[in-house]
């Protein structure tokens, strides 16, 4: 974080100093909610949760190395109180984000998030310094915090923001005001949450009203090949770029194919060039995540090959999103596990597929090893019936569904598409699953690990990739 005494964060947030021999003391490390992050010069923002109460952590943290601590209380050591700890934190990153200046890019969408901003902030690095949201920690406390991460030489500050019912992001695009909004897709994610795809389209909007006009310099970057998401054109003032395999967008892809790895290859067009493009990412749902990244750089001033340069060599940064091990045995993991909707269960799938077509020449089997999609209320059983429907039509080899009721309608969506014998079947937890698979894989074998979250299906993965030499981590 830029350096900030401890009086001025007591002023920006509206605290009182407690405990602080000197206000003039500077914030010169990060900001930080975990004890065990603490760097020299950190701030410990001390949050009550459902088992931990950060404030019975303040002296550890000020003895580790922090300034102070940003408490509701106070806690024997020197710290700002105040009256609510996310708001205080909040208003530090609106402050920050301000006194800086940098360029910020936000951007949502029901699948595909994080893997864009990872897209994004390896090609913008190439331009300048870039800041970029973590993993997935794209919610109220987690944006703050990487924003907060930002310095004086940061010029783009790169900001996933999630949503789980109206009005969510517009509260995130107040803490940090983005001057480019990039929405990717309106899907299912959360469905049952918000009861429906249009008060999905509703939340994610929020993104793109919030943007300065065009004059202003606001860009909003659309994908051209949702109708929700391109219908946002009316719900702004900035100028729209638009990125797609249609015809008319701005960024769009041709000639696309995929490597008998399963890695997309295609003809970049910009309103600049051309340029061929070939990921090391698994699945050709990547062409639209590595459009949109494209479209946001172009209008950052890259040129055309420099993006599909820096696009070509990008790899995964968060962890448990198509992460590709194969194993010295010539057994391949993909590990998704860290979360799943029916969007994104369909693209891993025909990644799967894809990858299963040369391995299944040389004898190899395709394993999908998937388990619940949570939140999607009474669209579950559709959802899940499809999906297991969807794994026979693509020639998966192997379905292992864990889980309860929800993986029941996984292989009952297989058996009723033609799954017989053992093509498909139905274990209770991810031990059974491992259990399974430690006994039957074989060398050329291509195993995809995927299930909402709450499931812990990375367990799976990890498990098939213990007791074995390190293999090589594909787009790493």
């Amino acid at each position: 974080m830029i350096a900030l005494s401890l009086a001025e964060i007591a002023e920006i947030v509206g605290g009182q100093s407690h405990d602080i021999p000197d206000p003039a003391v500077q914030v010169t490390g990060p900001v930080v909610r975990d004890s065990r992050e603490i760097e020299p010069g950190s701030l410990f923002v001390a949050f009550v949760g459902e088992r931990v109460d950060g404030h019975d952590y303040a002296r550890q943290a000020l003895e580790a190395g922090a300034v102070a601590v940003l408490a509701t209380r106070p806690v024997g050591v020197p710290a700002v109180v105040v009256d609510d700890v996310q708001s205080a934190l909040g208003a530090l990153a609106r402050a920050v984000v301000a006194r800086l200046g940098t360029r910020v890019v936000a951007l949502t969408g029901s699948a595909g998030k994080t893997s864009t901003k990872d897209l994004i902030a390896q090609v913008l690095q190439r331009k300048g310094p870039t800041v970029w949201t973590p993993g997935s920690l794209n919610n109220e406390i987690g944006l703050p915090l990487t924003a907060l991460r930002a310095t004086e030489d940061t010029e783009h500050l790169v900001l996933e923001m999630g949503a789980r019912g109206i009005g969510h992001i517009r509260y995130l695009t107040e803490l940090t005001p983005p001057g480019i909004g990039l929405v990717l897709n309106v899907g299912s994610a959360h469905i049952g949450e918000f009861g429906g795809r249009e008060q999905i389209a509703r939340a994610k909007g929020e993104l793109v009203e919030s943007l300065p006009s065009a004059e202003e310099g606001g860009i909003a970057v659309l994908n051209a090949d949702d109708p929700l998401v391109r219908a946002m054109e009316s719900r702004t003032r900035a100028r729209v770029t638009l990125f797609g395999e249609a015809d008319d967008a701005d960024v769009r892809a041709e000639n696309v194919r995929l490597t008998e790895n399963g890695q997309p290859s295609f003809r970049l067009h910009t309103p600049t060039g051309c340029s061929d493009v070939t990921l090391r990412l698994y699945g050709e749902h990547h062409v639209s995540n590595a459009l949109a990244a494209a479209a946001v750089a172009h209008e950052l001033g890259m040129s055309v090959d420099e993006i599909a340069t820096a696009l070509s060599e990008a790899g995964t940064l968060s962890r448990w999103r198509m992460e590709v091990t194969e194993r010295p045995d010539g057994v391949t993991i993909v590990n998704d596990a860290y979360n799943a909707n029916p969007e994104s269960m369909r693209a891993a799938l025909r990644a799967l597929a894809a990858m299963g077509k040369a391995a299944q020449a040389k004898g190899g089997r395709t394993w999908a090893v998937l388990g619940q999609m949570a939140e999607l209320g009474d669209e579950s059983l559709a959802e899940h019936d499809a999906v297991g429907r969807l794994a026979v039509r693509l020639n998966v080899s192997k379905l292992v569904a864990v889980g309860g009721r929800e993986a029941s309608w996984l292989q009952l969506g297989a058996y009723n598409e033609g799954s017989w014998g053992e093509e498909s079947v139905h274990v209770s937890d991810a031990q059974a699953a491992i259990d399974l698979l430690r006994s039957e894989l074989r060398p050329g074998d291509v195993v995809l690990v995927k299930a909402s979250r709450s499931v812990g299906l990375e367990r799976v993965a990890q498990a098939l990739l213990e007791n074995t030499a390190e293999g090589e981590v594909a787009g790493r």
